[in-house]
């Protein structure tokens, strides 16, 4: 506690510092890669594996005719969901993948797309109140079409929008987002102004957090310049800083270390039951090349702020999204960037 009674983010220092290999995972909610060591790929053993919740049919009721074609990338759509149960909600430790519906929002909605030679990624992030067409319930937030029908109607809803084949689906909550932190030893962010939120104060320049102060470093966008566009920020940021710390200076070397981050990992996230245990290894070896500096972040361009049937929405940029959507789908993300290089997350946020 500081003087003014308000509990600081954690000051541990992690001496993470060195890059490995990649294994798809999700994080925030977080949905979306760990490093992988060499070594670390052979204890993604069959009972590691084989913790990772299942999501039965996610694509079994999309028309095949009407989905988007297939591409040599490969896309997941990564979703955090909103639950602040004090029991997990994904999840190997969650009574199960059946969805309810109503039952929860997608708060973090990210596609994260690999280039076909596995050594170059990116990360878009749409914002929950995106105004979109939810197929079968009109216009409404896209966060509702995951509370509406689930997983299949949330890939049904992006793959609609952007015209881009999702060939994965991957989700954990807010108590997996904090495990996996913890698992890391914390991640570092940088912060352009103070801020404070649920007890914790956020000072400018490098925050180190443990689970508890990144969890409200993301969940935080009241009293922020562009409300949820800033904490979409923040939610790329703490993802970059978790894959930075999970792929440095020595963990991913050091057997143990490496056995419970992973082990943490597969007790939090749930996937689509297409990722077999057999598919998980084979996606470690496709991503043995890749970075985390060679992951672009950036968010769906927007063209302002609004309010619909009483709740405020974000619009999507109807002549940039576009843009961007066929960069992706053609696998040439740095082009757009080119083209737009204030939408790359910059190296601190709000």
């Amino acid at each position: 506690m500081d003087e003014h009674g308000e509990q600081e983010p954690t000051q541990r220092r992690s001496p993470l510092r060195r890059a490995g290999k990649l294994l798809l995972t999700l994080t925030l909610i977080a949905l979306a890669f760990a490093g992988l060591a060499g070594g670390a790929l052979v204890m993604l053993s069959d009972r590691l594996a084989g913790q990772v919740e299942r999501f039965p049919d996610v694509f079994s009721e999309l028309d095949p005719e009407q989905r988007p074609p297939q591409t040599p990338m490969v896309t997941f759509l990564l979703v955090g969901t909103d639950s602040r149960a004090g029991r997990p909600t994904t999840g190997a430790a969650a009574p199960g993948t059946e969805f309810t519906p109503g039952s929860q929002r997608s708060d973090v909605v990210m596609l994260a797309q690999v280039n076909a030679d596995g050594s170059r990624a990116g990360v878009v992030s749409l914002p929950r109140d995106s105004w979109v067409d939810v197929p079968g319930h009109g216009t409404t937030k896209l966060n509702a079409a995951y509370s509406l029908g689930g997983p299949g109607l949330l890939v049904h809803t992006v793959e609609s929008l952007t015209k881009i084949r999702i060939d994965h689906f991957a989700v954990i909550d807010f108590s997996g987002f904090r495990a996996l932190t913890d698992a890391v030893g914390g991640i570092t962010v940088n912060v352009a102004s103070p801020a404070t939120t649920e007890g914790f104060r956020f000072h400018s320049g490098p925050n180190h957090l443990d689970g508890a102060a990144a969890l409200a470093y993301v969940r935080q966008r009241k009293n922020l310049p562009g409300g949820d566009l800033a904490r979409v920020q923040r939610q790329q940021s703490a993802l970059r800083a978790l894959l930075e710390s999970a792929v440095s200076d020595g963990m991913l070397s050091d057997p143990l270390r490496t056995y419970r981050f992973l082990d943490t990992l597969t007790h939090w996230v749930s996937v689509d039951d297409t990722l077999t245990n057999s598919a998980l290894r084979s996606l470690a070896l496709d991503l043995r090349s890749l970075r985390p500096g060679n992951i672009t972040f950036l968010t769906a361009p927007v063209s302002g702020l609004g309010q619909e049937d009483g709740q405020s929405v974000v619009y999507l940029d109807s002549r940039r999204a576009p843009r961007l959507w066929r960069a992706l789908a053609a696998g040439n993300l740095e082009h757009y960037v080119r083209q737009f290089p204030d939408s790359r997350l910059g190296n601190s946020t709000r």
